[in-house]
């Protein structure tokens, strides 16, 4: 259980530090025209959703050994919150992602700029709860250890 243990917190830690991280790109990016903002974005998408796979889905497995072991609240919450990461994913982030990845640099679409908002409140949404999901873990990790 000590390596489950220890691969949910760096799991979990290092996709809210990529959804961090990426956060601040995209608030970096607001003053920006369509065209930065449409190049950015295709650049982006060449391997990010890709990171995001490799750290999100193991996040959320070793947190199902963690809950199925010991039926804590704070593995229970944590884990609510990143299947509601991964939901708000496949809802709002992915099929943006996949429009903007047709988007021409050149003549992004008129609506670019509500598109461009739309991704960033459901990206603000996940990223406030992936790090409070990994504040679950670190904490029920420590009572754990106790």
């Amino acid at each position: 259980m000590r390596f489950v243990r220890f691969a949910n917190v760096a799991f979990a830690g290092l996709f809210a530090g990529f959804l961090l991280t990426v956060l601040v790109l995209e608030h970096s990016l607001r003053p920006f025209d369509g065209h930065v903002y449409t190049q950015v974005r295709q650049v982006e998408l060449v391997r990010l959703d890709t990171l995001a796979s490799v750290t999100l889905l193991p996040a959320v497995i070793t947190t199902v050994v963690l809950v199925l072991r010991s039926w804590r609240a704070p593995a229970i919450a944590a884990l609510v919150l990143l299947v509601g990461v991964f939901a708000l994913t496949l809802i709002v982030n992915l099929p943006i992602n996949s429009d903007q990845a047709d988007w021409l640099v050149a003549t992004p679409p008129a609506d670019w700029a509500d598109v461009r908002d739309r991704w960033q409140l459901a990206h603000l949404a996940r990223t406030v709860a992936a790090i409070i999901a990994l504040g679950l873990l670190i904490s029920g990790r420590k009572r754990s250890a106790e």
